[in-house]
């Protein structure tokens, strides 16, 4: 069986990937998770992922490392991992890309934290950038494909990779239009994301650096995890 060593729920957007479509697509792994250290985790996570960085993938005795690089691997060997068009795989393949290179504004000024709700006071212009653009490759998957996911009506890779934004939509509450909140909605009501959600919320750990990016946002609203702090 697959092992996915991760970090934690409540911050880790790129654990949430691999693992998500793991899930929603059935294959079985077994979780591994490793909190972030203050400070470093890099030593840590050296124990596991050749780059000291998660997600990592291992399989018998070898290690895959990087979002990307854990669903082709993934996609050799599962089937629907990627849409079956031709076409909708081209667009979802890019898609992907650009979200895993891209939209730095988005993740600087918007971390993903589950459990904190904090109203953005001041988003700055490459924000509003980030989630016009953010909107208009959406709409453009949703219209192209007709399907309730980015590529059509299957749950794929491309849906799995902007997951960690749907957080950051209902955490930052961030202004968009009823078609791209709708498919927020959408990816929010899957039960891998409710599952992650609640396992975030039930989190002991808070690390310091993830908590001050967060509130840098605006103001503090509320916040919903178990043991939440004043």
């Amino acid at each position: 069986m697959y092992q996915l060593h991760i970090a934690n729920k409540n911050y880790s957007s790129w654990s949430l990937r691999p693992w998500l479509l793991m899930r929603e697509l059935g294959i079985d792994f077994e979780e591994r998770l490793t909190p972030f250290d203050s400070g470093s985790s890099w030593a840590a996570f050296r124990a596991f992922s050749p780059s000291g960085r998660v997600p990592c993938l291992i399989d018998g005795d070898l290690a895959v490392w990087d979002s990307l690089a854990i669903v082709e691997y993934l996609a050799e060997r599962h089937p629907g991992v990627w849409p079956a068009s031709a076409n909708a795989r081209a667009w979802a393949r890019s898609a992907c890309a650009e979200m895993h290179s891209g939209f730095n504004a988005l993740r600087s000024e918007c971390p993903m934290n589950c459990g904190l709700h904090v109203r953005v006071t001041s988003p700055s212009t490459p924000l509003q950038h980030d989630l016009a653009r953010l909107e208009e490759l959406w709409q453009q998957g949703l219209e192209t494909f007709g399907g309730a996911f980015l590529a059509g009506d299957a749950f794929t890779t491309v849906d799995a990779f902007f997951a960690p934004v749907a957080f950051r939509v209902q955490g930052f509450d961030l202004p968009l239009g009823a078609a791209a909140r709708a498919y927020v909605e959408r990816l929010l009501a899957l039960p891998g994301m409710q599952d992650w959600y609640r396992a975030a919320l039930a989190e002991p750990w808070r690390d310091e650096p993830h908590e001050s990016e967060t509130l840098a946002a605006g103001a503090r609203l509320a916040d919903h995890r178990l043991a939440s702090t004043p």
